[in-house]
């Protein structure tokens, strides 16, 4: 396991968007993009960023990359539940979930200062495909995914919020593909598309948790890029459909 400060072999990119319940205007939202390459370092880019603060108008799902910890995977059977081959089962008893994920995929992760962390899974070849897990720390208010709207309302401002199509030159195209709720969670498929690049497919689960404390969001995100379909898309999109809250 390794933190994501050090993943500069695999390419490795995260985009986590802005989650809000009101949105007016396409202008106004906030997205973190990070990306890891073997030429460069490093690199976030904070779009109209003026507030970490948990707020029910304005919650922003980010990463601290550094000296970072990563919980450790303890094993976990149940006698009922099958796990295909070439798959195993990742648990983290502190955080409270699990996932099934690829048997030779790498695992790492940061924390920031407990309110937010982040755990990626990702193929140990360089690789625009991956899953990660963004947790965040919510106000008291916060008590149920239905307070930032039901999830098609939720699911448009999400891809509304990413998408740049309309500026002058064209931005990252964001397009909202499905949006549902089960089990008290939120899935939600869409695509992303930067001109001149590769679309890339995005499957995120939503769910609320309480840690004993105080409630948390968990964003799980899979992606893969059209020319990784037929080799990862099957895997993100069992990894993404086997996350729980335990």
């Amino acid at each position: 396991m390794a933190p994501l400060s050090s993943l500069h072999s695999h390419n490795f990119p995260i985009i986590l968007p802005l989650i809000s319940s009101g949105f007016k205007r396409p202008h106004s939202q906030n997205v973190i993009f990070c990306r890891t390459n073997q030429q460069d370092q490093d690199s976030c880019q904070i779009v109209e960023d003026k507030s970490l603060k948990v707020q029910r108008r304005d919650l922003l799902l980010h990463t601290v990359f550094g000296s970072l910890s990563v919980p450790a995977m303890v094993p976990f059977a149940l006698a009922e539940e099958v796990v295909p081959e070439g798959f195993r089962i990742y648990t983290d008893d502190v955080n409270k979930f699990k996932i099934m994920i690829p048997q030779d995929w790498l695992i790492g992760g940061g924390e920031g200062n407990g309110f937010k962390s982040v755990t990626a899974f990702y193929p140990s070849e360089a690789s625009n495909s991956n899953v990660s897990l963004v947790i965040t720390g919510l106000g008291a208010d916060f008590t149920k995914l239905e307070s930032f709207g039901k999830v098609d309302a939720f699911a448009e401002n999400l891809v509304s919020g990413l998408d740049r199509s309309w500026q002058r030159p064209p931005g990252v195209s964001a397009k909202l593909i499905d949006s549902k709720a089960t089990k008290g969670m939120y899935y939600i498929e869409y695509t992303l598309k930067n001109p001149g690049e590769s679309e890339r497919h995005l499957f995120s689960v939503l769910g609320i948790a309480n840690n004993g404390w105080y409630n948390r969001l968990y964003t799980l995100t899979g992606q893969y890029i059209d020319e990784e379909s037929e080799k990862y898309r099957s895997k993100v999109e069992k990894a993404v459909a086997s996350f729980k809250l335990v």
